[in-house]
This record gives C-alpha cells, sequence and structure tokens, in this order.
C-alpha cells in the first residue's frame, strides 16, 4: 500500500521537461536601424583594404539608407577609383548597442554583399574582452565562395566533438584563436544558396542564432523554402528553437563550457574588403589580378556589394 501510494506522488510530481520559448525583445526595421545599431569608424582589425565611416558620412553617401520599413541598406563606395597610398575603399561596420548573453536572433536579409574582394560578416562577440569573451559568426564569406560558414572563436579550452546533431558539415574542432591562424571551430552550410551571389539570386533568407547554456545553434532558411517556421517567416511574439528541426551548426557544450567561454555580446554587421582571409585566399577564388588593385581600380564591380536587411528580432 505504501509502495503504491509512493509512486502516485511520485506521478502527481512528475512533469515532463519543457522546451524552451523565448519572448521578442528587440524588433530592428527600417529607420530604426540608426537607433539600434552605433557606426563604428575605426581601423579594421582584419587588416583589409576598407574605410569605415561614421553614421553622419554613411547617410549623406548613401552608404547606409533605410529604403522602407523592409527594407534598411548597407553599403560600399562604387563610384571611386582610390589612391594606392591612401584610406581604403569606403564601407560600414555597425555593432549593437545593446549586448545579449542567452537569446535567440532571427536576421532577415533580403541580399548581401558580393564581389571579388569582399568579406562581408554577421556576427556577435564583445571587442574590448576578445577572445576571453568569445566569438559567433554567423554569416561568413569572402569572394563570392559558397557557402555560409558558422564558427565559433574562443580563448583556450573549448572544443567540438566530431559527432553532433548538425545538417552542416564541421571543420576544425578546436575553437581557439591561437590554432590554426585562428581559424575557429566552423561548420560548413551544406547549400550554396546560404552565400553570396546564390543567396541573392534566391531572394536571400532567415538566418537564426540561438545561444543558451547547453548549445550554440544556427539555422538557415532560404527565401522559398517551405520548411521556414512560421514564427520566423512572421515574426512572433515568441519562438521555440526546439521547433526548427536539425540546426546547420550546432556547438554543444559537452566540451566547452559556453557561459564561461562567452559573455554578452554585441551584435556586428560589417563588410571589408581582401585584409586577414579575403586577401589570402583571393588568388584561389577565380578572380583577377591582386585583391587590393582589384579594390583600388574598380569600384563599379562594387555595385553590388551590399546588404538590404529585412529585420532583425532578438528573443530573450
Amino acid at each position: 500500500m505504501k509502495s503504491a501510494f509512493t509512486a502516485l506522488l511520485l506521478s502527481a510530481l512528475w512533469v515532463p521537461a519543457l522546451s524552451i520559448s523565448y519572448s521578442l525583445r528587440d524588433t530592428v526595421t527600417g529607420s530604426g536601424f540608426f537607433d539600434f545599431f552605433e557606426f563604428q569608424a575605426i581601423s579594421d582589425p582584419t587588416h583589409g583594404r576598407v574605410n569605415y565611416v561614421d553614421a553622419n558620412t554613411a547617410r549623406s553617401r548613401g552608404l547606409a539608407v533605410a529604403q522602407s520599413s523592409n527594407s534598411f541598406i548597407l553599403r560600399a563606395d562604387s563610384n571611386n577609383v582610390l589612391n594606392p597610398g591612401g584610406a581604403g575603399r569606403d564601407s560600414v561596420r555597425v555593432r549593437s548597442r545593446k549586448t545579449y548573453s542567452h537569446h535567440v536572433a532571427v536576421f532577415d536579409i533580403h541580399h548581401m554583399p558580393e564581389g571579388c574582394g569582399t568579406w562581408p560578416a554577421v556576427w556577435e562577440t564583445q571587442e574590448s574582452i576578445w577572445p576571453n569573451g568569445g566569438e559567433v559568426d554567423i554569416v561568413e564569406g569572402v569572394n563570392n565562395q559558397s557557402p555560409n560558414a558558422a564558427t565559433l572563436h574562443t580563448n583556450q579550452g573549448c572544443t567540438m566533438p566530431s559527432s553532433r546533431q548538425q545538417t552542416g558539415q564541421s571543420t576544425q574542432l578546436d575553437c581557439n584563436v591561437a590554432v590554426n591562424g585562428n581559424s575557429g571551430c566552423g561548420v560548413r552550410f551544406p547549400t550554396a544558396n546560404s552565400f553570396g551571389p546564390s543567396f541573392n539570386s534566391n531572394g536571400g533568407g532567415w538566418f537564426a542564432m540561438e545561444r543558451s547554456s547547453t548549445n550554440i545553434k544556427v539555422f538557415f532558411w532560404p527565401r522559398n523554402s517551405g520548411s521556414v517556421p512560421n514564427e520566423v517567416r512572421n515574426g512572433a511574439g515568441s519562438v521555440n528553437p526546439d521547433n526548427w528541426g536539425t540546426p546547420i551548426a550546432n556547438f554543444p557544450n559537452s566540451q566547452c563550457n559556453l557561459d564561461s567561454h562567452f559573455s554578452a555580446h554585441n551584435i556586428i554587421i560589417n563588410l571589408t574588403f581582401c585584409g586577414d582571409w579575403a586577401g589570402s585566399v583571393y588568388g584561389q577564388s577565380g578572380c583577377p589580378g591582386s585583391c587590393v588593385d582589384f579594390v583600388n581600380n574598380n569600384p563599379g564591380s562594387f555595385r553590388n556589394a551590399f546588404f538590404d536587411l529585412g529585420s532583425i528580432r532578438v528573443y530573450q
């Protein structure tokens, strides 16, 4: 009788584990991008052939434009031949005024920069303590070379298992910036339409990143995909990534204490040229001449070097 009562009591107290739902905290659209982000007119940490301009310059020169409530443009200069001894090509680097720890960020992107010499990125970090606070690269690639790659960069002591639930292909497993020239622990996406011209010709798509104590996950849905979750497509008031299927990139905490390696992060969007990565592999990318000469002398080649951002939504 006692054992039956105990079993009944335990069954009454047992509650199945619930998946995590995140509530909408910030919606960024149209002119709201100017309020959400600060423009960083700084020297490029990746040594690119770029001149990052301030907000007033970006607005006056048409490098940052709120075209509508569903279209915010961040672009590079595509008009001027550069003095080889002068500043690099004018472009933009923006950083969110807020920082986020555990959260989901959803990026509706209609177009990303393309062209030889380009190095666009959408990522998160805390620059003042990098690499100690970690870095999460959500969108990144160079010289039109598909597919996209999602990558973590950390200090020592964070590695990823070779086998994990994801649809992308793991590259390096050690996230330590001191290993292999700061390659980080990356995951290559399985489809070409996740980056560059293929992404743009398809009308773009949605990238999403979930960061929790147990995993960092990155998802991608092309614009015309039938698998886009309704809550992502419609910008719902809450989201549950557990219902989104297998992520493209999955970085678990099994060999990396995520909360100790990743601090509160700013969201950063930038476009540089050449530099540490795009410049080093330029000759392998089917692009003409040298990277710096191409960027200096071919302004018209950068007419498609722009982000067209529909929205950013952050959930916590």
